[in-house]
C-alpha cells in the first residue's frame, strides 16, 4: 500500500505526518508541487508482457502527461529479484540529487521509496504497483529500491539522455531510514 511519511529535514526518527490514505497523499504532495496519481492499465499485465505492451496498457495516461509535461522519451525499466547487481544499482540512487528535469516514474509491479528534500522537510514516498510520481525538476531527493530490488517501472524523460543526476554533496540520505 502506498504511504507518505514527511519528518523534519533534521530528524528521522519522529514522523510529522504518516499516512496511507491516496487522496492524502496525492493532496499533500501537491502542497509543494509533486503529482501522485493512480493508474490502472487498459489491458492485463503478466510477467511475460513485452515493455511495448506495457507502454501501449497505459497510453491514455502516458499521453496525457506527455502533452502536459512535455516529455519525448517514454521507456520501461525492469528489475528482476536476485539481480547479482543489486547492491551497486542500489547505491546509483542513494545519495541526495537533482535533476535538470522532472523525475517521473510509474510503477507498473513492485515498489520503490522515494525521499523528497523540500524546503525544511522530507517526504518519504513508498511507491507501489499503480502509483505514479513525479518529482519537480531541481528538487532534492533520492530512491531506494531496497536490499533485493524487484520492480518495473515507465518512465518519461524530457531530455533526449535520459537520467542525468547532479549531486547536492549533502549526507542527509544517510540519516533516514531505508526501504528494508
Amino acid at each position: 500500500m502506498s504511504q507518505l511519511t514527511i519528518f523534519a529535514d533534521c530528524n528521522g526518527n519522529n514522523a510529522l505526518l504518516n499516512t496511507q490514505d491516496t487522496a492524502q497523499i496525492a493532496a499533500e504532495l501537491n502542497k509543494v508541487n509533486v503529482r501522485f496519481e493512480q493508474w490502472q492499465a487498459t489491458k492485463t499485465i503478466t510477467a511475460d508482457t513485452s515493455h511495448e505492451a506495457i507502454i501501449s496498457a497505459y497510453n491514455a495516461d502516458i499521453e496525457r502527461l506527455k502533452q502536459q509535461g512535455g516529455y519525448q522519451t517514454v521507456d520501461v525499466i525492469s528489475l528482476a529479484k536476485g539481480n547479482p547487481n543489486a547492491a551497486e544499482l542500489r547505491a546509483k540512487f542513494l545519495f541526495e540529487h537533482t535533476h535538470s528535469e522532472d523525475e517521473v516514474r510509474f510503477f507498473v509491479k513492485g515498489q520503490g521509496l522515494f525521499y523528497l528534500h523540500i524546503n525544511d522537510k522530507i517526504y518519504q514516498v513508498l511507491c507501489q504497483q499503480g502509483d505514479l510520481i513525479s518529482v519537480p525538476e531541481l528538487t532534492p531527493h533520492w530512491f531506494d529500491m531496497g536490499s533485493d530490488p524487484e520492480f518495473t517501472a515507465i518512465r518519461l524523460f524530457n531530455n533526449t539522455e535520459g537520467w542525468v543526476a547532479q549531486s547536492t554533496e549533502s549526507e542527509i540520505a544517510k540519516q533516514f531510514p531505508l526501504l528494508d
